[in-house]
Protein backbone atom coordinates (compact mmCIF):
# COMPACT_ATOMS: atom_id res chain seq x y z
CA UNK A 1 0.00 0.00 0.00
CA UNK A 2 2.36 2.51 0.85
CA UNK A 3 4.76 1.61 -2.41
CA UNK A 4 1.55 2.70 -4.51
CA UNK A 5 1.30 5.92 -2.30
CA UNK A 6 4.66 6.76 -2.94
CA UNK A 7 4.47 6.11 -6.64
CA UNK A 8 1.57 8.20 -6.89
CA UNK A 9 3.11 11.07 -5.21
CA UNK A 10 6.07 11.06 -7.62
CA UNK A 11 3.63 11.48 -10.50
CA UNK A 12 1.71 14.31 -8.82
CA UNK A 13 5.57 16.03 -8.57
CA UNK A 14 6.63 15.01 -11.68
CA UNK A 15 3.70 16.49 -13.41
CA UNK A 16 4.06 20.11 -12.89
CA UNK A 17 7.71 19.76 -13.91
CA UNK A 18 7.21 17.98 -17.32
CA UNK A 19 4.69 20.78 -17.83
CA UNK A 20 6.94 23.97 -18.40
CA UNK A 21 7.88 25.38 -21.11
CA UNK A 22 10.69 24.89 -23.86
CA UNK A 23 13.63 25.62 -21.68
CA UNK A 24 16.82 26.75 -24.01
CA UNK A 25 19.54 24.11 -24.53
CA UNK A 26 22.64 24.68 -24.72
CA UNK A 27 23.86 26.57 -28.20
CA UNK A 28 19.84 27.01 -28.80
CA UNK A 29 20.01 30.57 -29.82
CA UNK A 30 17.20 32.80 -28.06
CA UNK A 31 13.91 33.90 -28.94
CA UNK A 32 13.53 38.02 -30.29
CA UNK A 33 11.43 39.49 -27.96
CA UNK A 34 8.35 41.06 -28.92
CA UNK A 35 7.94 44.92 -28.39
CA UNK A 36 5.64 44.59 -25.68
CA UNK A 37 8.07 42.15 -23.85
CA UNK A 38 11.09 44.86 -24.96
CA UNK A 39 8.82 47.92 -23.00
CA UNK A 40 7.64 45.80 -19.93
CA UNK A 41 11.92 44.98 -19.58
CA UNK A 42 12.40 48.52 -19.66
CA UNK A 43 9.69 49.43 -17.43
CA UNK A 44 11.07 47.00 -15.14
CA UNK A 45 14.23 48.12 -15.52
CA UNK A 46 13.26 51.56 -14.76
CA UNK A 47 11.37 50.46 -12.09
CA UNK A 48 14.20 48.86 -10.32
CA UNK A 49 16.69 51.70 -10.83
CA UNK A 50 13.81 53.99 -8.60
CA UNK A 51 13.59 51.56 -5.76
CA UNK A 52 17.03 51.72 -5.89
CA UNK A 53 17.52 55.41 -5.28
CA UNK A 54 14.54 55.22 -2.30
CA UNK A 55 17.13 53.32 0.19
CA UNK A 56 18.64 55.67 2.46
CA UNK A 57 22.33 56.01 2.96
CA UNK A 58 23.13 54.25 5.96
CA UNK A 59 26.22 54.69 8.20
CA UNK A 60 29.23 52.06 8.71
CA UNK A 61 28.48 49.13 11.01
CA UNK A 62 30.52 47.72 13.32
CA UNK A 63 29.24 44.55 14.01
CA UNK A 64 32.22 43.39 17.12
CA UNK A 65 31.47 46.89 18.39
CA UNK A 66 29.55 45.80 21.22
CA UNK A 67 31.92 42.66 22.18
CA UNK A 68 34.82 45.14 22.30
CA UNK A 69 33.58 47.58 24.09
CA UNK A 70 33.20 51.73 23.74
CA UNK A 71 37.10 51.95 24.58
CA UNK A 72 37.95 50.71 21.52
CA UNK A 73 36.18 52.23 19.02
CA UNK A 74 37.53 55.63 20.31
CA UNK A 75 41.63 54.08 19.79
CA UNK A 76 40.84 53.09 16.71
CA UNK A 77 39.48 56.31 16.29
CA UNK A 78 42.74 58.22 17.12
CA UNK A 79 44.42 59.88 14.25
CA UNK A 80 48.03 58.03 13.31
CA UNK A 81 51.12 59.21 14.73
CA UNK A 82 53.11 61.03 11.63
CA UNK A 83 56.03 59.32 10.03
CA UNK A 84 59.44 59.09 11.40
CA UNK A 85 61.85 61.06 9.42
CA UNK A 86 65.33 60.07 9.15
CA UNK A 87 68.31 61.40 8.96
CA UNK A 88 69.81 63.45 6.10
CA UNK A 89 73.32 61.43 6.61
CA UNK A 90 73.36 58.94 3.57
CA UNK A 91 74.33 55.28 3.90
CA UNK A 92 75.88 52.93 1.96
CA UNK A 93 73.99 50.11 0.01
CA UNK A 94 74.88 47.45 1.24
CA UNK A 95 76.39 46.52 5.29
CA UNK A 96 78.85 44.07 6.70
CA UNK A 97 77.81 40.77 7.85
Amino acid sequence: MRKILVAAMFALIAGPALAQDHIQQYGEEAKEKTEAQKADDRRAERAYQRSLNNVPDQKAVDPWGAARGDDAAKKTAAPAKPAVKHSSKAKSGSTPN
